[in-house]
């Protein structure tokens, strides 16, 4: 009887051992899995197809990042490294979304000094976002110009390529600027293909038109912590978890949200992995 007491015990402790020993793994692990996630950098791939896209287009490819956060916890060389991932996808477009540098306006200048380096035979185009508005953004867009970037915050540039051509429109930031669609969509028709980029995907609620066939935007950082991919607890937006990450479909246009590549605050992620966006129109 004594015998079977103790082996019961034994088992009871071994269950309860085994519980411990998980928790005590999972207590470690999970805070280093989330320092490590935000280098598990993808490539997200993804086809755009729309009828108003031209055939010179179709087959083009489009890179889209946003949220560098360049600065204390994104450093040179990681950026360096960013720039030839970016150019060896081959892009024929290149959209930026903002927030290029975390906090110090210092950080702006090397920043861009490496975004120079990449390559897209049709161009680079971008707008700011809220981490870029040191003197008023003045001296991001410089440099922006300084590294032949388009700006387009509140503007826009007609891309054109064979016999067909394509709009990319940008607004200023949702917090920091005023945003004007105007530029954007006042020579266009909606057989015309659009693109607007937005570093807030909030903004795309003001959009009351057909014109814009797609709105590209970060900002979200995906939740950038989230429980399992599945909520966040802290979502910089009006909307709830509308604009939290991926493809969003609104009564007038679409919204792609990336999740971006750095970190703000916490240089942490967890199920929010950083991503370079690579889109290839098809019509």
């Amino acid at each position: 009887m004594f015998e079977r007491d103790v082996m019961v015990l034994e088992i009871i402790f071994n269950k309860k051992s085994k519980i411990i020993l998980l928790l005590l793994a999972l207590f470690i692990l999970l805070p280093a899995y989330m320092f490590l996630e935000p280098y598990w950098l993808k490539v997200k791939h993804m086809e755009i197809k729309d009828k108003d896209i031209p055939d010179s287009f179709s087959g083009k490819k489009i890179v889209f990042v946003a949220d560098i956060h360049y600065g204390n916890h994104f450093s040179r060389e990681r950026l360096s490294k960013l720039v030839k991932r970016i150019n060896s996808l081959e892009p024929d477009i290149i959209l930026l979304g903002g927030d290029y540098i975390g906090k110090g306006g210092h950080y702006i200048q090397p920043c861009f000094e490496e975004l120079a380096k990449l390559e897209a035979p049709l161009g680079k185009y971008a707008v700011l976002g809220n981490h870029d508005y040191y003197k008023k953004g003045e001296i991001t867009r410089e440099n922006m110009r300084k590294a032949g970037i388009s700006v387009l915050d509140n503007d826009a540039r007609w891309i054109v390529y064979g016999n067909g051509r394509i709009k990319v429109g940008g607004v200023g930031d949702y917090y920091h600027s005023t945003q004007k669609i105007e530029p954007t969509v006042k020579d266009v028709k909606e057989e015309d293909f659009v693109i607007l980029l937005s570093h807030n995907p909030d903004y795309a609620e003001k959009i009351q038109n057909h014109k814009v066939d797609m709105v590209l935007s970060g900002h979200t950082h995906g939740g950038q912590v989230t429980f399992f991919g599945l909520w966040a607890p802290v979502i910089p937006s009006e909307y709830g978890t509308k604009y939290r990450y991926g493809m969003v479909e609104t009564e007038y246009t679409r919204v792609y949200v990336t999740s971006g590549v750095g970190c703000t605050g916490y240089p942490i992620r967890f199920f929010a992995r950083p991503e370079i966006c690579v889109m290839e129109l098809s019509n």
